[in-house]
């Protein structure tokens, strides 16, 4: 077997002089790669490696950032007001850094009034660009016309 490290000469040992270099210096004997002939292995302390590749898993995950989808939900006919409060909270969730899905949801006949819906949409887009941008237009699935808000970078 090939012996890698920086404690040992870099060439190719037996496997019980390997393991007696091991033992002497108290360490595990750890194959690296076994597709390869002869095989490669490495002398090192293997819960301290399991350890160290626990911690920067912990670390990597610590880097990504989270990023939430809310949700906001009215009907073609909705009233200045409700949509102005509509408005504010997706402008909160938008300054959280969360991202936002505006519905459009239409009842039984309320169907006929997508081009209402998608006006409503874009109206609300626009009151909000100062927050948020529009990551992906109106689009209409099912009875429900929705878009997607992500926050600008501040």
């Amino acid at each position: 077997m090939r012996l890698v490290g920086n404690i040992v000469e870099n060439r190719i040992y037996s496997i019980q002089e390997a393991l007696q270099f091991a033992r002497d210096k108290e360490l595990d004997l750890v194959e690296i790669n076994p597709k390869v002939y002869p095989p490669v292995c490495k002398i090192l302390d293997y819960k301290k490696f399991l350890y160290e590749q626990k911690k920067k898993k912990k670390q990597f995950k610590a880097k990504q950032i989270k990023v939430n989808t809310k949700e906001i939900r009215f009907g073609p006919q909705i009233g200045d007001h409700d949509g102005k409060v509509k408005i504010k909270s997706a402008e909160k969730f938008l300054m959280r850094g969360d991202k936002v899905k505006v519905f459009v949801f239409f009842k039984g006949r309320s169907i006929v009034y997508k081009d209402q819906g998608k006006i409503k949409l874009l109206k609300f887009a626009e009151e909000i660009e100062e927050y948020g941008r529009v990551e992906q237009m109106p689009v209409m699935e099912g009875k429900r016309m929705y878009m997607i808000l992500a926050p600008k970078k501040f």
